[in-house]
C-alpha cells in the first residue's frame, strides 16, 4: 500500500476488522519512528507528537482524579454552557442513546461536567474514567477527541487506534469547542462516544453543528439581555450630565451619553458599587442596573490617564497554554482581563523589552516583517484602549513606574505554545523554567 494519507471516508467504506487492523499499523510504525503503510492525518499525527515531547506513556490508562461532587457542581454552575445544555441534550443526548453511544460536555480544561447516553456504554464508559468530574485533556488521557479538540481549537474525531493510549482502542469519538459567541472565549468541548463499532464519519459533523446551534442561542439570549438593558438605561442616561455609559455585568455596552460607542468595557472580576478605576475610561461612579452597571466618567480625571497614582503593578499571566490574563493593581484597586493571543504577544515582547519598541520593531518580533507597522499600530490601539494608564507610546512600552511581572508555564516550549511570533520563540528558547 502506498503511502499515502489516511481518510476517514475512506475508512469507514472498509471492513471494520481490516480498518482497525490497519490503524494499529499505523500507529506501532509511526510510534516506533518506522514509516507506516499509510500517513495518519495530520491532526492525529501532531498529537502524537505532543504526546512523544510529553514523555506520555502510551500503555498507561486514563484514571484521574475526579473533581469532588461539591466542586463539581461549582464549575457547573459557573459556566455559560448551562444555560444551553438543554439545547446540546435535545441535538445529540437521543442520538448518542440509539446509536449506543454517549454525549459528554466538558469545561474548558476538559473536565467532564455532564455526560448522556446509552446506560450500557455509560458503565463501560466508567471502565476508562470517561465520567463525570475526570480530566481529558491530552496531557492526562492522551490524544483523544476532546483532549485534541481542546489543543487544536477545532472540530475533531479520533478512532480506534487513533488514540495515544492503548486502553482507548475500542472506542471511537467525535468532539466540537463550544465558544462564548460574544468574544469567542473557549466554554468546553461537546463530545460523543462510544465503542469503536459504532464509527461514523457524518458523526463529526452532526457534533460540530449542534455546537455551533448552542453558539447561536447563547448569542440570541445576550442580544435579549442587552435591549433589555438598553431599555432600562436610556431614560436614565438622559438625565445623567457628563459622560456615562451603561453596560451588562460583562462590560458590553447598552447605551451610551457623551462618549464615543465601543463594543465592550472590560470590567474587575469583582465588581462592585463605588469609585472604580476602568481602564479605558479613567476614575468612574459605579452604580447598579438591573442586569448591570452604571458607569459615570469622573470629570476631573476623564482627560487624564491614570498613572502611577493609580496603578502601580501590572502580572502578565502565560502559565496556561490557551488561556493568559494582565492583572493591573495599584491604590485605585485591581482589574484582570484575558487577552487575546496577539494581545499576549505584543504584551510579552513589551514586558521584556522595558524600554520600549517602535512599530517597526514590534512588526519584525511578532511578524518577521519590520513593514506591517500599520497592522501593529491598529492592535496596539486596541491593547492601549484597555490599559491607558498602563501603556505609554513613541515607542510602546509599559511606563516606568510600574512594575511588571511576567509568569511563564515550566516548560519553555508552553510559552505561548501556538505563537509564531520570532520574539516569543526566541524568548521561549534562550530562558530556563522556574
Amino acid at each position: 500500500m502506498q503511502n499515502t494519507q489516511l481518510d476517514m471516508k475512506r475508512l469507514a467504506g472498509m471492513d471494520a476488522t481490516q480498518a482497525s487492523r490497519l490503524l494499529h499499523r499505523v500507529r506501532e510504525e509511526t510510534l516506533a519512528g518506522r514509516t507506516p503503510p499509510i500517513a495518519p492525518r495530520p491532526v492525529i499525527d501532531a498529537s502524537w507528537q505532543r504526546m512523544a515531547r510529553l514523555g506520555l506513556d502510551p500503555d498507561q490508562g486514563t484514571s484521574s482524579v475526579l473533581l469532588q461532587r461539591d466542586e463539581l457542581e461549582e464549575r457547573r454552575r459557573s459556566t455559560l454552557l448551562s444555560e444551553v445544555m438543554q439545547t446540546l441534550s435535545g441535538g445529540l443526548a437521543g442520538i448518542a442513546d440509539t446509536s449506543l453511544q454517549i454525549m459528554v460536555v466538558t469545561d474548558e480544561h476538559g473536565r467532564v461536567l455532564w455526560r448522556q447516553g446509552n446506560l450500557a456504554v455509560m458503565r463501560q464508559a466508567n471502565g476508562i474514567c470517561l465520567e463525570e468530574g475526570a480530566a481529558w485533556a491530552e496531557h492526562t488521557a492522551g490524544t483523544n477527541a476532546v483532549g485534541t479538540a481542546l489543543a487544536m481549537g477545532r472540530a475533531v474525531q479520533v478512532h480506534s487506534a487513533e488514540h495515544y493510549v492503548h486502553t482507548l482502542h475500542n472506542w471511537t469519538c467525535a468532539a466540537a469547542p463550544v465558544h462564548d459567541p460574544r468574544d469567542r472565549r473557549l466554554l468546553g468541548i461537546l463530545d460523543v462516544s462510544g465503542p469503536a463499532s459504532t464509527f461514523h464519519p457524518a458523526m463529526l459533523a452532526l457534533v460540530d453543528s449542534v455546537a455551533q446551534l448552542a453558539e447561536a442561542e447563547m448569542r440570541e439570549r445576550h442580544r435579549r439581555s442587552v435591549e433589555r438593558l438598553r431599555a432600562v438605561a436610556a431614560p436614565i442616561l438622559c438625565r445623567v450630565g457628563g459622560r456615562a455609559v451603561a453596560v451588562d455585568t460583562h462590560g458590553w455596552t447598552a447605551a451610551v451619553t457623551g462618549i464615543a460607542p465601543m463594543d465592550r468595557i472590560p470590567l474587575p472580576k469583582s465588581f462592585r458599587s463605588g469609585r472604580r478605576w476602568i481602564p479605558s475610561l479613567g476614575v468612574c461612579s459605579v452604580e447598579p442596573l438591573p442586569g448591570g452597571w452604571l458607569l459615570r466618567v469622573e470629570e476631573e480625571t476623564a482627560a487624564q490617564a491614570p498613572g502611577a497614582e493609580a496603578v502601580s503593578r501590572v502580572v502578565l499571566d502565560l502559565r496556561r497554554p490557551r488561556r493568559w490574563t494582565v492583572a493591573v493593581s495599584g491604590v485605585a484597586g485591581s482589574w484582570q482581563q484575558e487577552l487575546s493571543p496577539r494581545h499576549a504577544e505584543l504584551l510579552y515582547v513589551l514586558a521584556v523589552h522595558r524600554d520600549g519598541r517602535t512599530a517597526a520593531e514590534l512588526a519584525g518580533d511578532v511578524f518577521g516583517d519590520r513593514t506591517r507597522t500599520v497592522t501593529v499600530r491598529a492592535e496596539m490601539s486596541r491593547v492601549r484602549r484597555n490599559l491607558a494608564g498602563v501603556l505609554a507610546h513613541r515607542p510602546y512600552r509599559f511606563r516606568e513606574e510600574v512594575a511588571v511581572e511576567v509568569l511563564r508555564p515550566e516548560r519553555p516550549a508552553d510559552l505561548l505554545p501556538h505563537s509564531l511570533a520570532p520574539a516569543v520563540r526566541t524568548g521561549a528558547a534562550t530562558w530556563t523554567s522556574r
